[in-house]
């Protein structure tokens, strides 16, 4: 039976990489955005991250459980199908995966007392998916990078 999502990517030597990975990718993913949703996107990140200088890598290492979690359903039925590219098998399920992470996040704006963070992930929230789903090829590189 191959690892858990959870096992791979919080395991003390995997998790404080995987942070940094996120991390990097979320800066990647809100730097490439454009219009007056990526305006949006870019103004939510910069209000979070001058807000509390470190807070989204907080957070990110906050959401891993989560998302492990979440993710785990598809990671499973990846393996029982004998998969081979896992940024391809979440792609197909885009809406699906990206919906599991949204309930996550979702969960975290709701228990958070932070008017400020709640205010800016609430003005992004609706084009969320798409943002998720646009980058489901790197978080499954991700994972796989860690899984193998």
């Amino acid at each position: 039976m191959a690892a858990t999502l959870h096992e791979i990517l919080l395991s003390p030597q995997n998790r404080p990489q995987v942070v940094a990975d996120c991390n990097a990718l979320i800066e990647h993913e809100v730097a490439e955005k454009s219009g007056i949703s990526g305006t949006a996107l870019k103004l939510a990140y910069k209000t979070a991250s001058t807000f509390a200088p470190g807070h989204v890598r907080h957070i990110i290492g906050t959401l891993l459980p989560g998302m492990a979690d979440n993710l785990q359903p598809f990671w499973a039925d990846f393996h029982a199908s004998g998969g081979s590219d896992f940024g391809d098998y979440l792609t197909k399920r885009g809406d699906e995966v990206a919906e599991a992470m949204l309930a996550v996040t979702d969960a975290r704006a709701a228990a958070s007392g932070r008017p400020v963070i709640v205010k800016a992930y609430r003005s992004v929230r609706g084009g969320a998916a798409k943002h998720i789903r646009a980058a489901l090829p790197q978080v499954g590189d991700m994972v796989l990078k860690y899984g193998r």
